[in-house]
């Protein structure tokens, strides 16, 4: 079966813009029931016909794609809670600040709250995908939790409190390179949606075997076919491969600039460096020749 490629913004968007379908994909990932949930998108997606003139983009509002929401989860013990998550896509491997900086505005947004007066801080999720590999693990997922313990016994508390919570977060991490084969749970098996190694020889398509998932997410295998269906998407696809590569065209261009410049001034250093070494030969010469004058006029003296 053939799907819209996800790694596209576009299509991701597509994707996610049916709650449905995004409560069970975020659900899968955080391993937690979300029964409602808010979406809130800050991320930009390229549209057929616009005039890339009439585009102010660089290349970080490409790389990456960010969307926030508030989930309502019901917890193992039938209780509720509400916390923010932040969804970040990358294709490229990008400045960890940039990540930082959303982060940073989640963290100060005082609509991240879970009362009506703005006091109680709600809890924050972060989920990374990422069309690279961090260098710490070939696991295709990678969870990062709090934990809190006696510095002086080592002894661990629960971790399920609020000024912990209102002040830590916790990541999911998706190595999309490493999914490659590996489909050891049902998440996995999900995130397979993103393998690039079932792309067929057009890049915007990936071949699937729809039999392999669940009930749950076929749902999510239909949405990513109707995306494959649309016009729309395929032309923004091409708009997104499009602007990308003459984005980095401009981009490799601006570090050879960059690299040139640092060659000069490299070389007008060691220019320098040669000159003061210079300088100084003629300085040692010229107190040599003073020197030999004083021992001459007190020869002749």
């Amino acid at each position: 079966m053939q799907i819209a490629n996800p790694i596209y913004d576009t299509v991701f968007k597509f994707m996610m813009s049916d709650t449905k379908i995004a409560k069970t994909f975020l659900s899968a990932i955080i391993g937690e029931k979300i029964v409602e949930l808010d979406f809130a998108s800050t991320e930009r997606t390229l549209k057929a016909g616009v005039d890339k003139s009439q585009l102010d983009r660089t290349l970080e509002q490409i790389v990456i794609c960010r969307f926030d929401f508030a989930a309502k989860i019901k917890t193992e013990s039938g209780e509720f809670k509400t916390v923010s998550i932040e969804l970040q896509k990358a294709k490229l491997a990008t400045d960890i600040m940039r990540f930082r900086k959303y982060l940073g505005a989640m963290y100060q947004d005082p609509g991240n709250s879970s009362d009506t007066l703005r006091t109680k801080a709600r809890q924050i999720y972060c989920i990374y995908l990422l069309n690279y590999d961090i260098g710490l693990s070939d696991s295709p997922v990678l969870v990062v939790d709090r934990t809190v313990k006696d510095q002086a016994t080592g002894e661990k508390f629960d971790s399920k409190n609020e000024f912990i919570q209102s002040l830590n977060h916790k990541s999911w991490i998706v190595q999309i390179k490493q999914l490659k084969e590996k489909r050891r749970n049902d998440l996995e098996n999900l995130l397979s949606i993103f393998d690039q190694d079932n792309i067929t020889k057009d890049q915007h398509i990936l071949n699937i075997n729809s039999e392999s998932f669940s009930k749950e997410h076929k749902q999510i295998i239909r949405k990513l076919q109707e995306a494959y269906a649309s016009s729309q998407v395929r032309d923004e696809m091409q708009m997104e491969d499009d602007y990308l590569t003459e984005l980095l065209v401009k981009d490799d261009l601006i570090q050879e600039k960059d690299d040139i410049i640092a060659k000069k001034d490299e070389a007008l250093a060691e220019k320098d460096e040669a000159l003061a070494e210079n300088q100084k030969t003629i300085s040692e010469k010229d107190k040599e020749i003073a020197e030999l004058k004083r021992l001459l006029n007190l020869k002749k003296d």
